[in-house]
C-alpha cells in the first residue's frame, strides 16, 4: 500500500470514531470539513433529516474567483467566512464542528476560525 493510502485509511478511521459521538440536529447542525490537495469543502448538515442545509467550497464561482489556488490557508479562510455568511442567512447560528478526521491545524483550523469570526458559534 502507498503511504498516501495508509494516511487516508487512518483519517477515515479517526473520522468514524468522531462520528460516533458528533451528530447534527435541527437545532445544532454539524459543520463538516473535507480537504483535498487542491480544494477545501464545508457543509452544514442536519443528520436527523439527512439533509445538507448549507455548503461552500473553493469550487464555488464567487470563492474561486477570489483565490489563485484552492488548497491553501487563504482559500480556507474564504470558505469559512462564506459558510458562516450563508448559514446566518438561513438562520443557523450554532453548529457542532466535525473536522473529518483531520488534525485541527493549518487549513482546517483556518476555516474554523474564519467561521467563528463571521458569526458561527461552536
Amino acid at each position: 500500500m502507498l503511504r498516501k493510502e495508509v494516511k487516508n485509511k487512518s483519517r477515515q478511521k479517526r473520522h468514524l470514531r468522531v462520528r460516533k459521538t458528533v451528530t447534527g440536529t435541527a437545532e445544532r447542525p454539524r459543520l463538516n470539513v473535507f480537504r483535498s490537495l487542491n480544494h477545501i469543502y464545508a457543509q452544514i448538515i442536519d443528520d436527523q433529516a439527512g439533509k445538507t442545509l448549507v455548503a461552500a467550497s473553493t469550487m464555488d464561482k464567487e470563492i474561486g474567483a477570489g483565490v489563485k489556488y484552492g488548497g491553501n490557508i487563504e482559500a480556507a479562510k474564504l470558505v469559512g467566512a462564506a459558510i458562516a455568511k450563508r448559514a446566518t442567512a438561513k438562520g443557523i447560528s450554532k453548529v457542532v464542528f466535525d473536522r473529518g478526521g483531520y488534525i485541527y491545524h493549518g487549513r482546517v483550523a483556518a476555516l474554523a476560525e474564519a467561521a467563528r469570526e463571521a458569526g458561527l458559534e461552536f
